[in-house]
């Protein structure tokens, strides 16, 4: 459901992008913006948790190209429209408020509305949007048809949730402004940006129709380990020169578990996948991998001894040059 904050906050500035850029691209910004600013890796800044609500609030908006399309439609009417509540049963809310001035109407009133010209004000809107959902959190545009009683509006809200948090599942208490509170269990595996649909649990019919729906948008904090890809896991492991060129066995971290132990083949090279079967997400859809990518972690500091070592190795290796394909396939 639109707000006065979607007039008010202009959420591509705060996420310091265009805005035409990509959803690709979109995501891969917040990602690295969530990393910079995430409240663990900024024990006791005020500050960088407020960017971080900040930057979350934005992208559960940006995130879903519905949303966004709203979004950008509302923004471009301008920011001194507002919306207010419905005052009484039946009343149209803050819709007048946001036309109401275009066509040189007051706000309030009801039924159907006229321009200057005789178009309705439910056809001025139906043309606006193609005749479908106004995205005003209202299924029905907030208005009644001749057809029978008016669906209540659709409430939104956004939560927050720990990375483990969100692959494991947990029910969690939302806190409306006004009424009772409602627990929403929060099923396993939920992800960045999805949506949960609660029936029935939006604005109550203002003359006896259904109910509407509660929209809530999650929003995942990131991990400083793990990264998720569809069902997968994905964690980068580092393993020395020396494992990498004589094979080990490595310990490998999970998701909330103890590590488990995978073999690295002699010459394994930097960048190979190790897969863990069954160790990734878990949803009502199946089960994903945990996928560790090799990192070979090259010394920074060398003894003497070390060093004289490694250049003797590099003697007794044949003279060759790993880039010659690479550079032969670039000059085409």
């Amino acid at each position: 459901m639109a707000s006065q904050d979607w007039f008010d906050k202009d959420f591509y500035k705060t996420l310091g992008v265009a805005k035409d850029i990509s959803q690709a691209d979109l995501k891969k910004h917040y990602r690295k913006l969530a990393r910079q600013y995430h409240p663990d890796s900024n024990p006791g800044d005020a500050k960088a948790e407020a960017k971080f609500k900040e930057i979350s609030e934005a992208n559960s908006v940006l995130s879903d190209p519905e949303t966004r399309k709203e979004y950008d439609q509302i923004r471009a009417m301008g920011s001194g429209a507002r919306f207010t509540a419905p005052r009484q049963p039946g009343a149209n809310g803050g819709f007048e408020d946001v036309f109401g001035g275009m066509f040189g109407q007051g706000a309030g009133g009801g039924g159907r509305r006229q321009s200057a010209q005789g178009t309705s004000f439910e056809d001025l809107l139906g043309g606006m949007f193609g005749g479908q959902d106004t995205g005003f959190g209202s299924s029905t545009g907030g208005f009644r048809g001749a057809g029978g009683p008016t669906r209540g509006r659709d409430f939104s809200a956004t939560t927050t949730l720990d990375f483990l948090t969100a692959i494991r599942g947990e029910t969690i208490k939302l806190q409306p402004a006004d009424g009772p509170s409602i627990n929403v269990k929060v099923p396993a595996g939920v992800s960045d940006g999805q949506k949960i649909r609660l029936k029935g649990k939006g604005e109550a019919s203002p003359d006896g129709g259904a109910p509407g729906d509660l929209v809530l948008t999650v929003t995942v904090r990131p991990h400083p380990v793990f990264e998720r890809d569809g069902l997968n896991l994905r964690v980068d492991v580092p393993v020395t020169f020396v494992e990498a060129t004589l094979g080990a066995t490595i310990e490998v971290p999970t998701l909330g578990g103890d590590p488990v132990r995978l073999k690295v083949a002699p010459g394994t090279p930097s960048g190979r996948v190790l897969r863990v079967k069954g160790r990734g997400v878990t949803t009502a859809k199946g089960s994903g991998d945990l996928l560790a990518t090799v990192q070979v972690a090259v010394p920074s500091h060398l003894s003497g001894d070390a060093r004289s070592l490694l250049e003797a190795f590099a003697d007794a290796m044949p003279a060759e040059n790993p880039r010659t394909e690479l550079i032969a396939k670039a000059r085409g």
